[in-house]
């Protein structure tokens, strides 16, 4: 009998928590699940290029800007009543066609509360088939955790009273969850470290050459990546690596001004695209990689150990990249650029010190897909099993 899984995503600003969640549900599929993906952000590509699961797509919702304090919806407009009750009813829908074995719904109640309105009628369905499915949470490594004591105690609630399980795809060698949420031994009990998740690493492409000895600098999606990416070009103009050719990755959702902008007057050697579906190939091949911090980006420069620049995204209290900047820095990873510091002079000299180095080697766990499709399938398979978290749980030592 094919056991099922329905995989709830929403994606604000960046495309990173959709990769991620991408990632994860091709795993679940590999092994055998029948897979679900609702997904509540802007459409992407990638959404239609994989039979390997069937993906809904809700009323789509996104940050205004890169506060994250509004919300918009396709029209520019904030969301009303209507939208949110078609949301609701769609995902229900979902749900009802899919019948779950286990629903695991990302960042939710760590993060996303703003949509709390239709995810706990999601996990109230999910208590409410016969038999019950699982509800577990797909967490990153870091979250941004609320200051207030009381939020803080709402979200142990709800896990205690709701969730089977917390996945937290990290590597508790690296970062572990007590660094941007002190309150995790509360939960102890339903919390397992997955391993990070990523993309297979594909063998270099002998037969390319795009990105060999450049400077590479990528902004993940764009919507906040801007002031890097001109801060960047600056320091090029200034004469950081002219030897070097550079290339600019504005990313999908860079404002059309900010793109066509940065094109105006190029130093020679400075391309400016969009996209590269062959990053991963570019980034193992260039001289220096200069980016913000965010989860994806940081695997892959891992992964090809590059010689990199970070300026962690740190507006409106967000503090998830620079944690994880500052712990890759003191493992002798990277460089920082702090972003309240940037400047094209600064990021210039980082960009140098950089080029002049070898990353150490980091030994963490990429496994984080494969570990989450077989920790889902076993909780199916046996529910209740208290052995299973210890079974597949990451050990913390080195």
């Amino acid at each position: 009998m094919t056991r099922s899984v329905l995989f709830y995503v929403q994606h604000l600003l960046g495309i990173g928590h959709l990769r991620r969640a991408l990632y994860l549900t091709d795993a679940m599929a590999r092994d055998g699940l029948a897979v679900t993906l609702v997904t509540g952000g802007d459409p992407l590509p990638e959404l239609a290029r994989s039979a390997a699961r069937r993906v809904v797509q809700l009323a789509p919702i996104r940050a205004s800007d890169a506060s994250f304090r509004n919300l918009i919806a396709s029209n520019g407009r904030p969301p009303d009543e209507a939208l949110w009750s078609a949301r609701r009813e769609t995902l229900l829908a979902a749900f009802a066609e899919a019948q779950p074995d286990a629903v695991v719904i990302e960042a939710y109640p760590f993060g996303r509360r703003a949509f709390r309105h239709e995810l706990e009628p999601l996990v109230a369905a999910a208590q409410g088939r016969s038999p019950r499915s699982l509800v577990a949470c797909s967490l990153r490594d870091i979250v941004v955790a609320p200051q207030r004591e009381d939020r803080q105690r709402e979200i142990i609630e709800r896990v205690r009273a709701d969730f089977d399980a917390v996945l937290v795809h990290g590597d508790p060698r690296l970062i572990g969850l007590e660094a941007s949420f002190p309150c995790m031994s509360e939960i102890a009990d339903r919390l397992v470290y997955t391993g990070y998740v990523t993309a297979p690493v594909p063998p270099l492409d002998g037969s390319g050459t795009a990105g060999a000895g450049e400077v590479v600098v990528s902004a993940g999606g764009g919507a906040v990546g801007g002031t890097l990416l001109r801060a960047a070009l600056g320091a090029r103009r200034r004469g950081c690596l002219a030897d070097s050719g550079w290339r600019l990755l504005a990313g999908p959702n860079l404002p059309p001004d900010e793109f066509a902008a940065l094109t105006v007057e190029l130093p020679a050697g400075v391309t400016v695209e969009r996209y590269r579906s062959d990053f991963s190939q570019i980034l193992r091949r260039c001289r220096v990689s200069v980016s913000q911090a965010g989860y994806n980006t940081v695997l892959d420069i891992i992964a090809a150990r590059t010689p990199a620049v970070l300026v962690p995204f740190a507006e409106m209290s967000e503090t998830e990249q620079s944690v994880r900047a500052e712990r890759l820095a003191a493992a002798g990873i990277v460089e920082i650029v702090p972003a309240g510091a940037l400047s094209p002079e600064r990021l210039g000299d980082a960009i140098e010190r950089a080029a002049q180095q070898r990353p150490a080697a980091l030994r963490i766990d990429t496994a984080g897909a494969r570990r989450s499709a077989l920790i889902i399938g076993a909780m199916i398979a046996n529910p209740g099993d208290p052995d299973i978290f210890t079974k597949f749980n990451m050990p913390t030592g080195d």
